[in-house]
């Protein structure tokens, strides 16, 4: 008799060991199957994300291929024929030639200003040259304006890469460029840039600096998201760096080696 209630004793303990074995393995399952399904909608979200920054990309590209091929072709044009205007009245009227050579070269520079302007923003232009060319062309552009610009290379400038890397690190450096000249107040600015064997760009300036973490919920960093949205599509990252009154460094690389 007592073996017999020990035995169901034990065959209870048993069953219920297995059940819990059983209800353990069953929730493990479960929760695994939840983190692999979270995983996927995660990856969708990124996934579409992406998509969807390409698709604004895609359409701002144009919109600036747009505007580069009405500035070559309209304004640039008109000033081409203001020139010519200008040159016939000089062979006129020679006595106004000292008036109208300050004009004449005003003119001359301002188109080739908006020559320059409309081929930066020509992606067919920048897809026709190497990417640290385009770079560097867009420098002796900017090196024209009120602030010195440094440029420091490092590694091999053959480095391949894809259609939409160069335009991604290339709207990307404009825009950083851009935000320098409008908001830093900036005395000097530098850009470090490496090709090989991953890419980086750093840019960094010595102006009025700002507190990032206060302000990247806001408007105010637009610019800012829309640089790390962009680098998020070809699978680089952004790192802020600023300081109030010390000035602010930017660095772009890629989250692997291609």
């Amino acid at each position: 008799m007592v073996n017999d209630v020990a035995f169901g004793i034990v065959i209870g303990l048993l069953f219920i060991s297995l059940l819990i074995l059983f209800c353990v393995v069953l929730v493990k399952l479960y929760i695994r199957k939840i983190k692999n399904y979270t995983k996927v909608i995660y990856q969708k979200d990124i996934d579409f994300q992406k998509a969807m920054n390409a698709a604004i990309i895609e359409t701002q590209e144009q919109v600036l291929q747009n505007i580069s091929q009405d500035l070559h072709d309209d304004a640039g044009q008109q000033l081409t024929y203001i020139n010519f205007q200008i040159e016939n009245l000089k062979l006129d009227s020679p006595e106004l030639n000292q008036t109208l050579q300050p004009l004449s070269q005003s003119v001359s520079g301002l188109s080739q200003s908006i020559r320059s302007i409309s081929h930066s923003l020509n992606n067919q232009v920048l897809l026709q040259q190497d990417l640290t060319k385009a770079i560097e062309s867009e420098i002796l552009r900017l090196q024209k304006g009120p602030i010195p610009i440094e440029l420091v290379q490092k590694g091999s400038t053959k480095r391949a890469f894809s259609t939409n890397e160069k335009i991604v690190i290339y709207r990307i450096f404009q825009e950083i460029m851009n935000n320098c000249f409008k908001h830093s107040k900036a005395g000097r600015i530098e850009i470090r840039l490496r090709t090989g064997p991953s890419f980086e760009m750093v840019i960094a300036d010595n102006g009025k600096g700002f507190d990032y973490e206060k302000i990247k919920d806001t408007t105010a960093t637009m610019g800012l998201q829309n640089i790390i949205s962009r680098a998020a599509i070809i699978d680089y990252s952004v790192n802020i760096y600023s300081v109030i009154g010390e000035g602010t460094k930017i660095r772009l690389s890629e989250n692997k080696i291609s």
